[in-house]
């Protein structure tokens, strides 16, 4: 198990670093004890939150039902929870 990850049950708690504003969307390694992920999308009316939990489901192949932002909803470092996925967080760094 990682710094960053956590599998419990059919659960895979996800700890991340965003950034948004880049120029496309995508996972940038590590940062420390999280997953860097770089949005497309501006920190403005929660449309990078909006982004990250679409770009999460389609990392994972979940629909957008089953990711859910569990802490840092204004921060760049967030807690996300994702359900019913059989990818492994490890493939994400490819």
């Amino acid at each position: 198990m990682s710094a960053w990850h956590r599998r419990e049950g059919d659960t895979i708690t996800l700890v991340l670093h965003v950034q948004p504003g880049a120029k496309h969307s995508e996972v940038a390694g590590l940062h420390g004890d999280a997953l860097k992920i770089r949005l497309a999308a501006p920190p403005i009316e929660g449309r990078a939150n909006e982004a990250l939990l679409r770009f999460i489901a389609d990392c994972f192949k979940v629909p957008l039902r089953n990711v859910e932002i569990r802490q840092g909803g204004q921060s760049r470092h967030k807690r996300v929870e994702v359900r019913g996925s059989a990818v492994e967080p490890e493939s994400l760094l490819g």
